[in-house]
């Protein structure tokens, strides 16, 4: 059962859009994208409060530099827990990781979520240890019982090239285990932070300032990786708001965002593209917000 109230009519519309989408040139693209599409009726929204639908929202894909959303939670997590020592370094490495999607820091960061490091590779026991700890993150998701987790992964770095030595041989021959996400998993956690509902209140108000995102003009000129031109916070109009997480890479074009318009109601909107065509696509992501944020 979904976290949100399903609607027939959002779904009808989504799947219209897609079809739209489609006819324009994108062969395949009902295989090649997955969507979790959730707008809150009230302008104050709680946790499961939302009506939606999705499209292969439920697929478990590859998510890139997504995951680093959910680094992000767990180091609040492991904060609390005093698994972890707050310390400047921690905080400008987390800001990095989100603002900046940093692989270097994100790199760090896993070390410290895991209590590991990269490196040459590991023997037996030493490698069973490892492996182990590695799914730490894994581990905090299933804790929290939400069916949206099941079946995910969050335990790889993430490459500007790829993984090297042991990291290389923990994804598998076939990269069986490389990081996997759906957009509802995304959706729900996504949901978590913007409701204080995940978190506590002052770890969700923390995340909330680094998803945070400009859609001034001149600003994102002067940051070419700005993870709002030629993803969803493009699609805006003036006087929007944004806060998001992109991943980019040769196969993927990734947008976790929630949006608020300044005459709508607030809407979360997760949107995996898969391939090379969509990977290299910078307008259908600004376009769907465009057309998803007209539907009241």
């Amino acid at each position: 059962m979904a976290f949100y109230k399903t609607s027939l009519e959002m779904n009808k519309f989504l799947e219209e859009l897609l079809d739209r989408f489609s006819n324009e040139g994108r062969l395949n693209l009902h295989q090649s994208i997955s969507i979790t599409w959730i707008s809150y009726p009230n302008r104050s929204p709680k946790a499961q409060s939302g009506l939606g639908t999705g499209w292969l929202n439920e697929k478990l894909i590859y998510p890139a530099s997504v995951v680093k959303l959910i680094y992000a939670c767990a180091i609040e997590v492991w904060l609390k827990k005093d698994l972890l020592v707050d310390c400047p370094e921690l905080r400008r490495a987390q800001a990095n990781m989100i603002i900046h999607s940093s692989n270097d820091a994100t790199s760090y960061i896993v070390d410290l979520l895991t209590g590991t490091n990269s490196g040459i590779f590991l023997k037996e026991e030493r490698w069973e240890v490892w492996k182990k700890q590695r799914n730490l993150v894994n581990d905090w998701l299933s804790s929290l019982g939400w069916p949206e987790l099941e079946f995910v992964n969050c335990s790889q770095k993430t490459w500007e090239d790829g993984p090297y030595g042991r990291d290389r041989k923990f994804y598998g021959e076939q990269n069986q285990n490389r990081n996997l996400l759906t957009t509802a998993s995304v959706a729900r956690i996504f949901e978590g932070i913007m409701t204080n509902n995940l978190l506590t209140q002052s770890s969700c108000k923390r995340l909330k300032s680094l998803l945070f995102r400009s859609l001034d003009i001149l600003k994102r000129k002067a940051d070419p990786e700005n993870q709002i031109d030629g993803f969803l916070g493009e699609g805006l109009p003036r006087g929007s708001q944004i806060w998001s997480k992109a991943g980019l890479m040769s196969e993927a074009r990734h947008d976790a965002a929630w949006l608020q318009t300044s005459k709508g109601n607030p809407m979360l909107l997760v949107v995996f593209c898969m391939g090379k065509d969509l990977a290299r696509d910078q307008f259908l992501l600004p376009a769907l917000a465009a057309e998803l944020i007209k539907w009241e």
